[in-house]
């Protein structure tokens, strides 16, 4: 009973302290987004929607001054053509945008035998020829120590991606090569918006901090500048890196020599040996991962194995207890 009576007890002081915390930020909220509206500050969707009302509004104005220029009373425009033209302006600017294009490639060559050191060579050296950088590479060798196999990730000026691309195919014979494309003007064009729009919200909420409030109107906009200022810095961050991007294309090259051709079968005793030694192997090492796969089940299992022991010998012992005290009260 004790128990219960401390569980409900608890339960509710949590759900007391809960309440009052929702209705104090409520309160805090109601009371910045208040004062806010008095200031001329609001949040960052009606910033949005402010801004495209007016935008839309000194179009239209733009649009009837070039009107009486042009000898046409504002009135001789309906309203909805007022706003047509105005919109196209909005359409004009998205044209006026240039694509933002990402464009990546991937190039397999094979060199002749013992030419692979001088042809990485080559191609890491076209980076500095063109203007860009080697952003990886890496070599690997043959079972006698020797470099026959590697891969280079230049970073090119875009400009300069095709030139690159047939320097490359001069250097062996090409075994694959594939070219990609990405898009990425919409996505930058929103973050450009959004960039705008924040910004402008900025701008409001410094304006608020300059003014005199309660310590609790203060921390509540300081919130909402901190926050606003994160999702700045967030944007601007992804526009660099898709600058970044578009301004230097990825070429992978991938340099090998031919394989050599070796002699693979293996027959009489020692062939059977080798054979049976790799099949042991591929064995134990399946077994190895079947067993570290289901570790964590028989571990499991064996922890639930204990608590079923335990509970049965504490149970056993009860028992044996109980049957002790009957036998000494039948004696008695």
């Amino acid at each position: 009973m004790k128990k219960k009576f401390y569980f409900l007890i608890s339960a509710l002081l949590i759900s007391a302290l809960v309440f009052a915390g929702i209705l104090a930020g409520c309160a805090l909220r109601s009371s910045v987004e208040n004062l806010g509206a008095a200031d001329g500050y609001y949040p960052e969707t009606q910033i949005a929607e402010k801004d495209m009302a007016v935008a839309k509004e000194a179009a239209v104005a733009s649009t009837v001054a070039e009107a009486a220029v042009a000898g046409q009373d504002e009135g001789a425009i309906p309203a909805e053509e007022l706003y047509t033209q105005a919109g196209s302006s909005d359409a004009a600017t998205t044209q006026a945008i240039s694509t933002k294009l990402i464009k990546n490639g991937y190039i397999q060559v094979e060199v002749k035998e013992g030419e692979f050191n001088q042809v990485f060579f080559k191609v890491s050296s076209l980076a500095e020829k063109y203007k860009g950088y080697v952003s990886n590479s890496q070599t690997y060798s043959n079972s006698e120590g020797k470099m026959t196999s590697g891969m280079v990730i230049l970073r090119i000026e875009k400009q300069n991606f095709d030139a690159v691309l047939n320097e490359i195919k001069a250097m062996g014979t090409v075994l694959n090569v594939s070219v990609s494309v990405q898009d990425v003007t919409q996505e930058y064009v929103d973050n450009e918006s959004r960039l705008k729009n924040l910004q402008a919200q900025q701008e409001r909420l410094l304006g608020l901090m300059e003014k005199s409030f309660s310590v609790k109107d203060s921390i509540e906009v300081q919130r909402e500048l901190s926050n606003v200022e994160g999702q700045i810095e967030v944007i601007k961050g992804r526009q660099n890196y898709l600058d970044n991007l578009i301004a230097y294309s990825t070429i992978e090259v991938s340099i090998s020599e031919p394989l050599p051709i070796t002699d693979t079968t293996e027959g009489g005793f020692i062939g059977a040996v080798k054979r049976g030694a790799r099949g042991a192997l591929s064995f134990l090492r399946v077994a190895t991962m079947v067993l570290i796969g289901i570790s964590p089940l028989l571990v499991l299992a064996g922890i639930i194995l204990i608590i079923v022991w335990q509970s049965l010998r504490a149970r056993n012992r009860r028992r044996a207890k109980r049957a002790a005290e009957s036998k000494e009260i039948q004696k008695k």
